[in-house]
This record gives structure tokens, sequence and C-alpha cells, in this order.
């Protein structure tokens, strides 16, 4: 304890007491700069929402990107987006299902054979779908993977060393988020497309859609491009609050296909744009990913939906990373789209929730 304080205290800076305030979002965007100010106090040095609609986007911060020098987070910072990860591995496996090369309802024993097996698992009993929906009882994380000598890792060691740990309960009989699922379906991105999952993420969205500022890390690359947002993780002191930078703690591909990627609200906007215009799967694949649970009645495949205080559904993915960035991106049909950053890794029960800070935006365009 005494060892982490003194960290704490050499590394740290102060969390001030009023947070910066963009002006004329103030008075353009007053419920979104109040929801903002409520969500700072648990939330990171700063926060900042993306968000707009037909008529152009604008942007409200709060707090500082940084810690102790004081800036604004800025759209075009880049940070780890964490499990918004999972909607571009979703797309890519419904485009595999419009080339006529996956089923969902088909068990993932027929594309990864022998993979999901042993320990409890039949891979003949949990189907694609299942796993895109978490309902396939799979377990969350990997334990003790073995690292390449680059200190990266493989999709296919993530998904051996999860599958170490037994089922958590019977394919389709209940709800639990889990990144080893994820990480098997980007494996079966690779094994299908002949590519490593970062081809196959850039040649299949990135590159289409021109996220300039979107990337997945190859083995053993921790670093983000300029300009990016530094992660925080933090502790109390009495009624002081100190920092650390935890921006470049983390392994990303140890993460993998359920949370490495690096980008930007701006990009992450397109992508979820393009996804509900119809830009990157077919109609019907969309309405499945929309397809939710009755399990988790919010979660399709890869895709949370959120009903708006001002009515209408919001569709889109969080993303929480203990590097120190939590995010979330969510759109509607009719054009509007809300994205926001934080940089630390937030205790999402406290409220005002991202969830309200995001209803406010997108109600409030």
């Amino acid at each position: 304890m005494r060892a982490t304080l003194a960290t704490l205290l050499l590394t740290a800076g102060l969390l001030t007491a009023t947070p910066a305030v963009n002006a004329a979002a103030q008075a353009d965007h007053p419920l979104t700069q109040q929801a903002l100010d409520q969500y700072l106090p648990h939330a990171g040095p700063g926060a900042a929402v993306l968000a707009g609609d037909e008529n152009g986007p604008w942007t409200v911060t709060s707090g500082s990107a940084t810690s102790p020098a004081s800036r604004p987070i800025a759209p075009q910072d880049h940070f780890r987006a964490a499990s918004q990860t999972k909607t571009f591995t979703s797309v890519m496996v419904l485009q595999l299902v419009d080339e006529g090369l996956v089923e969902l309802d088909a068990p993932i024993e027929t594309y990864l054979p022998g993979v999901v097996a042993g320990n409890g698992y039949d891979g003949n009993a949990i189907s694609v779908r299942q796993i895109l929906n978490h309902t396939s009882g799979i377990a969350r994380d990997p334990r003790n993977p073995a690292a390449n000598a680059d200190g990266g890792y493989d999709l296919a060691e993530l998904v051996r060393s999860g599958l170490t740990q037994a089922p958590l309960f019977p394919p389709g009989t209940d709800f639990a988020y889990s990144n080893v699922g994820y990480q098997t379906l980007g494996l079966l991105v690779e094994r299908l497309t002949g590519q490593t999952y970062q081809q196959a993420v850039t040649a299949r969205i990135i590159t289409p859609l021109g996220l300039d500022d979107t990337s997945y890390p190859s083995s053993g690359d921790r670093t983000l491009a300029e300009p990016f947002l530094r992660g925080y993780l933090g502790g109390r002191l009495g009624p002081v609050f100190f920092w650390y930078d935890n921006t470049f703690s983390l392994e990303p591909t140890l993460i993998g296909s359920a949370g490495a990627m690096n980008s930007t609200m701006p990009d992450l906007v397109t992508l979820h744009q393009a996804l509900a215009a119809g830009d990157l799967v077919s109609p019907a694949s969309l309405a499945q990913m929309r397809q939710t649970s009755a399990h988790q009645p919010d979660y399709g495949l890869g895709l949370m939906s959120w009903e708006l205080s001002c009515g209408g559904t919001a569709w889109g993915h969080p993303g929480d990373l203990t590097t120190g960035h939590t995010s979330v991106t969510m759109v509607t049909d009719d054009g509007r789209f809300a994205s926001l950053v934080t940089n630390t890794f937030v205790n999402n029960t406290a409220e005002p929730t991202r969830g309200d800070v995001i209803d406010a935006a997108l109600c409030e365009s």
C-alpha cells in the first residue's frame, strides 16, 4: 500500500475541483455539458463528447486530457477503443455470412474443427450466433496465455488458454460477456479469409471506410499514434485525487479481436454510421446484428441497443480497458450520433452513467 501510494504521489497530477468548460458548447448544448460535467467526478481527469446529426458535428469537453497539465480532449485524439473492437469483429463475421462462408446457427466446429473442445466444451453444441451474442457459455478471459518472443499474443493461443477454464453454463441458457468468445471469432475470420486479423480488418473495414485514424496493433506494439489520449488510473488520499499514467501498461494483443483496436471518436462514428446505412453488411445481416437475445434484451451480435429518453433507439457499443480508457459510440437511424471518451477505467454503475451522457447528446441533437 505504501509503495503504491508513493508511486501515486511521484507520478500523479491533482484533479481540480472545477472542470474546464467549452463556452460555446455550454451555450449551444447545455444539457450535454451539464451531464458531462456531472459524469466527470467518477470519470477520468477529462471527458469529451463528439455528437451531431445531418447538420454537422459538435463537441463538448470537461476536465483535461492530461494530468497535471491541462488541455481539453480533442476529437482527433487516438485512444484504445477496447470492446468497441467487438463491432469490427462482428461486422467481419456477418460479411462472411453475406459471402455464403458462414451460417449463424451452424456450430463453431464446422469452421474451427477441434478448437472449441475438451474441458466441458463441445463445438458441435455452440453456434456462431451464440458466440456473437455472448450466450455460448465460453469463459470470459484468457488465463495465462503464452506470449510470443516480441511480447504479443496470437489469437489461437488466447483461445486455447481461455478454454482451459470450464464453461460458465450450457450453450444458449444464459448471458455472460466473453472476450474469449470474440477471440474465437477473430480466429474464425483468420481461418476463413486466410489473412491475419489485422490484414482482414484493414482490408474489409478500415480502408473501405477511410478510417485513417484506426488500426489494429501489430504483435508487441503498445504505441498510439499522435496525438493520443493518455489513460490514467488513480487513488484517493483524503479529499485529493491523484492520477498516474497507465497508457502503455497493457499489451493490446492480449485482448486481440475482443478489444485491441486503436481509434478516434470521428472514426468510430463513421464505422457505426456506415453500418447503420447498409454500407458494410446486407440489410438481412444488419437485422441479425440487431436481433437481441431473451437472456440480454439490449445486446445483439456485437451491437447494443439503448432506448432514448426522447424516444427512439440508438445502436452501438461501449469499450473499457484498464489502460485507462472508457468509451462508447452510439448512432440512430435518423442520422444522430454521439461518441464519448474519458481517460480512465470507469465504474459504469455510478450515476450519471455514460449512457446518461450519450442520451443527453443524442436527444439534444
